[in-house]
């Protein structure tokens, strides 16, 4: 969580405007442990499984993240390089080449950072690191092809959940 009371407008510096990039998520490393964290992390989340959530709760922790952990981590296996997952590696990979290209097209360095819907690095970190680049305005560009309510929804959701503990809001825009 944010903290709110240190929050403070920056006096004799330019407020910047951020990006602020989001993927789906990944484990964060190809074990049961991380696996079971990501996936009860992702499927615990509403807007991915729309099932009463008392039913859902004993599907999720009574078989999934029983059975699905482990066979999930074997295929992440096959798939993790040197860089880690590789959806991670691509996606900050996008982050670098987004900050480059804006930066030599509009002749000023724009803060771009990379959050992910589950996992690390979080929306929420994402979106502290632009605060602390005094970002006061946001652009969120979720990194899928289309809208859909069980991804580019569900980023708004975690975005606005971490700004409900911050005392300065950003202006927001979201692309969908």
């Amino acid at each position: 969580m944010s903290e709110p009371n240190r929050q403070t407008y920056r006096h004799n510096q330019l407020p910047q405007i951020g990006i602020l990039l989001v993927n789906l998520g990944t484990p964060d490393a190809p074990d049961r442990a991380s696996v079971r964290r990501y996936l009860k992390e992702f499927l615990w989340d509403p807007r991915v499984v729309e099932v009463p959530r008392p039913v859902w709760w004993f599907v999720l922790n009574g078989v999934i993240l029983n059975t699905r952990p482990a066979r999930s981590a074997k295929a992440y296996q096959k798939v993790w390089t040197e860089e880690g997952s590789p959806l991670l590696a691509i996606s900050q990979r996008q982050r670098a080449a987004l900050a480059e290209e804006v930066a030599k097209r509009f002749g000023c360095d724009v803060p771009v950072a990379l959050g992910m819907r589950y996992g690390n690095p979080s929306i929420s970190s994402a979106l502290a690191e632009l605060r602390d680049a005094n970002a006061r305005r946001i652009l969120v560009l979720p990194l899928y092809p289309q809208y859909s309510a069980t991804t580019t929804a569900s980023i708004f959701d975690a975005v606005t959940a971490e700004l409900r503990h911050w005392r300065w809001l950003p202006e927001l825009r979201f692309v969908n």
